[in-house]
């Protein structure tokens, strides 16, 4: 296998582990994992892995298609229709079951992006190179309105779409950094991945919150995650009680932190990546408790 080949085939496995990861995350407010579903009555820690195994076929299809290519209105229709079929395939791994639809969309960009730019290790220089593609029109997506599209119009804020054109912000500005900071105190991986959770809910107009618990849900739970940062973050002994909190919050009103979980599963993505750009080596991470 040459080194092309390698390279697809780890950025396949680095998106599938980062879906993986995130799923396996515990405890996260209002959202499936180890212990419970969160707000999510259909769904399962197992069907959420079954899902993200089932999406490695497409973004590898999305690696290969974008090798050392250039952004482009033909590699972003080439993508999206990559994307398509992974989402077929999600459902019929989940029966119907929307799992990872989101996810689908941001690390499709961003594997896209660096199968685009091999070898680069500014993960910075990779989200906004995703975004450039992001700004290309799909022009054969089906005209089917999304519940994100409903969101967004009816509260005007910019969803998953917006954030990908922008060249993902809150991944550059906010999770990465916060998952450094995080690391350097010396706490758990399992505390620092939360800590970037909190962080990401505190800031982002999560279109799922929106989607099912309308504008109070998200207020809320802004109001919540800015308090455990407050307090020094989800390892302090108020961090701790407010979490539990957040997550009593979320599942009253059934609101699901999606956009959020998907922002994260991308963060994890792209901390893999560094990894393995700096290493050549595809990085396997055991969580600590």
């Amino acid at each position: 296998m040459n080194h092309i080949q390698t390279d697809i085939q780890n950025l396949g496995r680095l998106a599938v582990q980062s879906l993986i990861e995130e799923a396996e995350l515990t405890p996260k407010p209002g959202l499936v994992d180890k212990e419970n579903s969160g707000a999510h009555t259909d769904m399962s820690i197992d069907l959420m892995i079954r899902s993200a195994k089932a999406l490695e076929p497409a973004f590898r299809e999305m690696a290969k298609a974008s090798y050392k290519s250039e952004s482009s209105q033909e590699l972003r229709e080439e993508i999206a229709a990559i994307g398509r079929q992974g989402e077929k395939d999600m459902f019929e791994a989940t029966c119907g079951v929307n799992t990872h639809k989101g996810a689908i969309w941001a690390l499709g960009l961003l594997v896209s992006s660096a199968a685009m730019n091999p070898g680069e290790t500014s993960m910075d220089n990779i989200a906004l190179s995703a975004g450039k593609l992001a700004l290309f029109p799909d022009r054969n997506q089906p005209e089917e309105k999304t519940n994100g599209a409903y969101v967004k119009e009816r509260y005007g804020v910019n969803g998953a779409k917006g954030e990908a054109q922008q060249g993902f912000p809150h991944l550059r500005k906010i999770a990465l950094p916060v998952l450094y900071t995080s690391r350097r105190k010396g706490v758990t991986e399992n505390l620092c991945r939360l800590n970037v959770l909190i962080a990401l809910m505190a800031s982002l107009d999560d279109t799922c919150i929106l989607h099912r618990g309308g504008s109070k849900a998200l207020v809320s739970t802004k109001e919540f995650a800015n308090e455990i940062l407050k307090s020094g973050g989800v390892w302090t002994a108020n961090g701790g009680k407010v979490l539990k909190q957040l997550d009593q919050s979320l599942r009253w009103t059934n609101a699901s932190p999606g956009g959020s979980a998907d922002l994260l599963a991308a963060t994890l993505f792209l901390d893999s990546l560094h990894l393995y750009t700096k290493n050549q080596t595809y990085p396997q991470t055991t969580l600590a408790n």
